[in-house]
């Protein structure tokens, strides 16, 4: 057997858990238990950083009082990442267990791929009621999957109505009830992506859309009652962008708690794991569509009555998005497919350790207008560590989170502030390596990659990083290997900058 030191992260795990896995763990629905298989639910809300939640220290608690709520009746992870901070990628990365360029959904597209299994397909094909609300096409990776009930953004206040989602979900529950079916049922709020609540670009949105009405949330914020993130300067017109963006919180957090609401009305909510978490950080410069910490950090919560010790937190181990579908899987007693990456953390449900998990693997490569900034990272609990092979002082990045007022706000004091200009320069050019120590820089402002204090720690992230590109079989390892090689880059870029346009084509031509 190959040493652990170079066993994959799923499979070093598997290694050193080989044989004691049923000693920790029986899973409900296998043959011979008496318990009916656990129903799932899961609750996704759309570009939220997991430092807007409460009861991951908020600055303002009370934005998610159904999300804390939630987390005092389960288990919450402190070091949850999704794998790709961006929305079809990162939801692919759920419902397949596999990495972007491992399932092929790398951008905003479909698997082509018939043969990967998604996590839904498995589950109907077991006979479990499938229900989605909202991201419909987002969350569907086979174009030509049909869910058993599905109700798209229109349907529901454009995403943002509370009450529409608890009639909806109710329905669904209901008829899960009345079939005498398990159910697998995939609740996605649209909120707090923008366009903020009661911004300009709502008021925008709502014209294109032909929306005469949007629900507002149960609370509003005024700029003067938010804290600015601290990767973000603090100005008035990012302070009035942020707390739109905290209304927008609030407004997910009542769709979050009306889908529970449905639950416990329907009679099934003990026999039901759910779990929440956002798809993104938000949709301002340094969070969402990149590789930094607030863009891939998630509040990640799971509540499974009489399984999960009530009001914990595991603040040891690290679980990404690719452990989605394995983990529910294994709940419900259903074979796991070969050649997912991911790993089941149902042992973590039951209070256990699990080695092997002390680090993940994020990344990126392309945005919603299907242009190419690859770019890869490696996460530790005090490290972060970036490979950006597409800066070459001449690209400029653009992203969704320009959009607003907070990314203007900083252009125009970038004029007089030699600070945030310096910020403004990194976000649109970047650097090909950056280096951050979270435990004296949470934030990451201060890239460390040229101090010779970090020399050994960026040695071993490098390496790290390195083997796992080798062992998925990543598209960009040629470039790390030559990452001081301008040439080698250039071609890489080039290959990358065909793809794109080929991808752009084909979706004109759909």
């Amino acid at each position: 057997m190959m040493h652990p030191k170079y066993l994959s992260r799923r499979d070093f795990i598997r290694w050193t858990t080989a044989g004691t896995l049923l000693s920790l763990w029986s899973p409900i629905g296998q043959a011979g238990s008496a318990t009916a298989s656990p129903n799932i639910l899961l609750i996704t809300v759309d570009d939220m950083n997991c430092s807007s939640v409460g009861v991951y220290d908020s600055p303002v608690p009370d934005a998610t009082p159904h999300i804390n709520r939630l987390a005092s009746e389960g288990l919450r992870f402190a070091h949850a990442h999704v794998t790709v901070a961006v929305c079809q990628p990162c939801r692919g990365a759920l419902a397949t267990g596999r990495y972007p360029h491992c399932s092929g959904i790398i951008g905003f597209n479909h698997i082509t791929n018939p043969q990967i299994k998604t996590i839904h397909g498995i589950l109907q094909e077991k006979g479990f009621l499938t229900g989605i609300l909202g991201k419909v096409s987002h969350m569907t990776p086979h174009q030509n999957f049909r869910w058993d009930m599905w109700h798209n953004m229109e349907e529901l206040g454009w995403g943002r109505d509370p009450q529409r989602y608890y009639t909806t979900a109710l329905s669904f529950f209901q008829r899960a009830h009345r079939e005498n079916r398990p159910f697998y049922f995939c609740a996605n709020s649209h909120d707090p992506h923008r366009p903020f609540s009661g911004s300009d670009q709502e008021k925008q949105a709502m014209k294109r859309w032909g929306a005469g009405h949007i629900t507002s949330p149960s609370r509003a914020y005024q700029p003067e009652e938010i804290d600015i993130p601290d990767f973000l300067p603090d100005l008035p017109e990012i302070r009035r962008e942020i707390a739109e963006y905290y209304s927008s919180v609030r407004r997910a957090d009542d769709t979050a708690g009306a889908i529970l609401r449905a639950l416990h009305e329907s009679g099934m909510a003990d026999n039901t794991l759910v779990m929440l978490l956002s798809d993104n950080g938000m949709a301002l410069p340094f969070a969402k569509t990149n590789c930094y910490f607030h863009s891939t950090h998630t509040p990640w919560i799971v509540r499974w009555p009489g399984k999960i010790r009530p009001g914990t937190c595991d603040q040891q181990h690290f679980i990404s998005s690719i452990d989605f579908l394995p983990t529910v899987l294994e709940a419900v007693g259903v074979s796991i497919p070969e050649g997912i990456d991911g790993t089941s953390f149902l042992p973590l449900l039951r209070g256990q350790t699990q080695p092997g998990r002390d680090c993940v693997f994020t990344q990126f490569h392309e945005t919603s207008a299907r242009s190419r900034y690859p770019m890869r990272c490696i996460q530790t609990r005090r490290y972060g560590y970036i490979f950006s092979p597409w800066s070459d002082g001449k690209r400029v990045f653009r992203n969704e989170s320009q959009s607003g007022r907070s990314f203007h706000a900083m252009v125009q004091a970038a004029e007089r502030n030699s600070e945030i200009a310096s910020r403004v320069h990194l976000f649109q050019y970047r650097v090909p390596e950056e280096l951050y120590d979270f435990t004296a820089d949470p934030d990451a402002l201060y890239n460390l990659i040229d101090d010779p204090t970090y020399e050994k720690t960026l040695s071993q992230l490098r390496d790290q990083l390195l083997v796992w590109m080798r062992q998925t079989g990543d598209p960009a390892l040629t470039a790390f290997e030559n990452r001081t090689s301008t040439t080698a880059l250039s071609s890489f870029m080039q290959e990358q900058e065909e793809e794109a346009k080929q991808s752009r084509s084909a979706r004109q031509k759909n």
